[in-house]
């Protein structure tokens, strides 16, 4: 969930429809070029020893900064669905964990540049993929999240309409299992 404060100071109160649409597209262009790039120069740049070892090291650190916001958020926005917590409180920690969310991620996409990723193997493929998907499934809350902070405090899920409520439970889902991909593959493949 956390685009929406970057969305909402890039476009102020009174973005229009269109407004959104426009800067989803550039961001989701951006977000394609990003990973384009960190596979390309994964493809040509070789690394060992220390670089190796700090590159790693790196990669796990924003893994755990990103995936563990994105624990969090997801976590207080099902206590939202539940009715445990108020909209304005979801949105408010979404707002704060997004830095942390999108700057982890250019930390994986950077640092996966060094650890000679091996792009022919399925598996690799498999991980690369779910990066991409996590990345524009965030991307794609971002008009949701713009129409959610519009809405009154104590807005609970029920209220919202169908549409809205299918769209934040299926980005959850998509984001869920796109990470835990990525994850897993990570390891499995750091194993063998």
């Amino acid at each position: 969930m956390g685009t929406f404060a970057t969305a909402n100071r890039r476009l102020g109160k009174t973005a229009t429809e269109s407004d959104i649409r426009k800067l989803v597209a550039a961001l989701v262009f951006a977000g394609v070029v990003a990973w384009a790039l960190s596979v390309y120069l994964s493809s040509i740049v070789r690394t060992e020893g220390v670089v190796f070892t700090i590159a790693l090291v790196l990669h796990i650190l924003s893994l755990v900064v990103a995936f563990g916001a994105i624990i969090l958020v997801d976590w207080h926005g099902f206590l939202w669905l539940l009715g445990r917590r108020e909209l304005s409180e979801t949105i408010r920690l979404d707002g704060a964990a997004g830095t942390l969310i999108w700057g982890g991620l250019a930390g994986l996409l950077t640092t996966g540049v060094f650890l000679n990723p091996v792009l022919t193997e399925p598996l690799t493929q498999v991980k690369l993929a779910a990066v991409l998907i996590a990345t524009l499934n965030g991307i794609m809350l971002i008009p949701l999240m713009k129409r959610l902070v519009k809405m009154p405090p104590s807005t609970t899920f029920a209220k919202l309409p169908l549409g809205q409520r299918f769209h934040m439970v299926s980005c959850a889902l998509i984001s869920q299992t796109a990470w835990w991909t990525a994850i897993i593959v990570g390891f499995i493949n750091a194993e063998g």
